[in-house]
């Protein structure tokens, strides 16, 4: 087996369950091998191990007023027994696993060649057995029953910082444990703490009860671990380990849980069925009026209306960063479709414009308010942007006009004068390279040059640049471009809000 923890895992353990009876063990092992064989899930068999020589104190040996004193002594088994349980484990296909309670019983476990080893809650800060685990390679899975907040935080952070593969589970240490002390909403607390980390359930409830399982699923857990055992006349179940048919009972509710619950973490892939009927009730892109071919298709040119026909671009389809095109004539209420237009969407290409001048203020460590909207140009199209165009923060536009002109790397603003403004420009960073009718100059951080009304300019950045505009008002119309393709192109802006975030 990798050095992984399966997802899922359901873990049986059989605790003290073979109540020192090889034999017993045995049975348990294989009965529930029979069971775990209908079911298309990564399954476990978990021992526990104590060195019972060591982990009881000299004085307490023997004590029968001492439950678990009693308990362990009584079924204690020695390591050839437990070895002959772990052939048989992995003879009926569990991965193998056991809880050490002490070092030599993480020595056992590395000698056998177990897959994963658990950390009892009652363990789950000892931290002279945890700086014993983290020596393996083992994966581990840890009991958080009882722990605070803080131990968590502690355990988690040492297993992370010592590149462990590990899992943590939600468990409650009450035997059996009453529903109103189930707590399952800890997986999601447990989930939303450690983004990343495994979260499991570890359950003692009535183990008829297959609700709960259920629950776990849906909420996210991908580790479950129950007690189980088969019940004989001189063996009987205690109240919180499930038998062959209820452990049989529970695996098939976390299956159909899982059907129910589909895939997690992300996406569903797409349901044809679902995307077909969708569309159907969508409403389709149709023209206003008649469209020659090669005609760039604006908002002004349609309407949208349903029912949608076989084929067609509709609404869904049709936003402030789609550029559609009709590559031949479209008339006047017919559907445009894609046998008679092609569509571009350049959110992408939009995308990626944003976090480029983000990248360039930061760098710059320029201050402006978060509110302000980003105003793309693009006068050749989004295509050229990074060889013709600009970006803006209009700050101000009153009487008079503040702006932030953003010049990236390598591009040029077209050639344009005014009728009314005057402007001013102020280079706050980087170089830039300005034409004034023609006439070439390089302006460098601080430079001011004032831009008087009809005066032809253009100006690029070879390494990216920042300009500081200050003019009267801006007025819509008062923008002339000496190349009369740029005014034709009815699409050159792409207005974003909230792209700071």
């Amino acid at each position: 087996m990798n050095r992984v923890i399966p997802e899922p895992l359901f873990i049986l353990e059989m605790a003290n369950n073979h109540m020192g009876d090889v034999d017993h063990g045995i049975r348990i092992i294989r009965t529930m091998g029979e069971v775990i064989r209908k079911f298309n899930f990564s399954c476990a068999f978990k021992l526990q191990y104590r060195d019972l020589d060591t982990f009881i104190h000299p004085s307490k040996k023997g004590r029968d007023d001492i439950k678990y004193v009693k308990r362990f002594s009584e079924t204690k088994l020695s390591h050839d027994q437990f070895q002959s349980l772990v052939d048989e484990m992995h003879a009926n296909g569990f991965i193998t696993m056991a809880t050490p309670f002490d070092e030599p019983s993480m020595d056992l476990i590395k000698s056998q060649k177990l897959d994963i080893v658990k950390i009892a809650s009652c363990s789950f800060n000892d931290w002279p057995l945890l700086e014993r685990v983290v020596c393996s390679d083992l994966p581990i899975i840890a009991s958080t029953a009882g722990a605070s907040l803080e131990d968590i935080d502690r355990v988690v952070s040492f297993f992370v910082h010592r590149n462990k593969e590990f899992a943590i589970l939600h468990c409650v240490g009450e035997y059996p444990t009453q529903d109103d002390h189930m707590n399952l909403s800890q997986i999601d607390f447990l989930r939303a703490r450690y983004p990343g980390v495994r979260i499991g359930f570890s359950t003692h409830e009535n183990p008829d009860n297959v609700d709960i399982v259920k629950l776990a699923v849906a909420k996210g857990a991908s580790v479950f671990e129950k007690h189980v055992g088969v019940p004989t006349a001189n063996f009987p179940l205690n109240a919180y380990s499930a038998s062959p048919d209820q452990v049989n009972n529970w695996l098939e509710a976390a299956q159909n849980a899982h059907t129910l619950c589909g895939i997690g973490g992300r996406r569903a892939d797409t349901n044809p069925a679902e995307t077909a009927s969708l569309r159907s009730l969508r409403r389709g892109v149709f023209a206003k009026r008649p469209v020659q071919a090669g005609k760039s298709i604006l908002p002004d040119d349609v309407y949208f209306a349903f029912p949608p026909e076989e084929g067609q671009i509709t609404a869904n389809d049709w936003s402030k960063y789609a550029q559609c095109t009709a590559t031949s004539a479209i008339a006047a209420d017919e559907a445009i479709t894609y046998a008679n237009a092609t569509l571009l969407n350049q959110q992408n290409n939009v995308l990626h414009i944003v976090q480029s001048v983000r990248k360039l203020l930061n760098e710059s460590g320029i201050t402006f308010p978060g509110c302000t909207d980003l105003e793309i140009s693009h006068h050749y199209g989004i295509d050229r942007f990074w060889e013709e165009g600009l970006t803006m923060l209009t700050v101000v536009n009153r009487a008079y006009c503040k702006k932030l002109l953003i010049v990236m790397p390598g591009q040029r603003h077209p050639e344009q004068y005014h009728k009314q403004k005057e402007e001013t420009f102020h280079v706050l960073y980087g170089s830039v390279q300005m034409e004034f009718d023609g006439v070439p100059q390089t302006c460098n951080p601080g430079d001011v040059v004032t831009v008087d009304p009809g005066v032809r300019h253009a100006f690029s950045s070879s390494e990216g640049a920042i300009i500081e505009e200050i003019s009267s008002t801006h007025l819509q119309n008062d923008s002339f471009y000496t190349d009369p393709a740029i005014s034709e192109n009815r699409n050159r802006k792409t207005l974003i809000s909230f792209w700071m975030e």
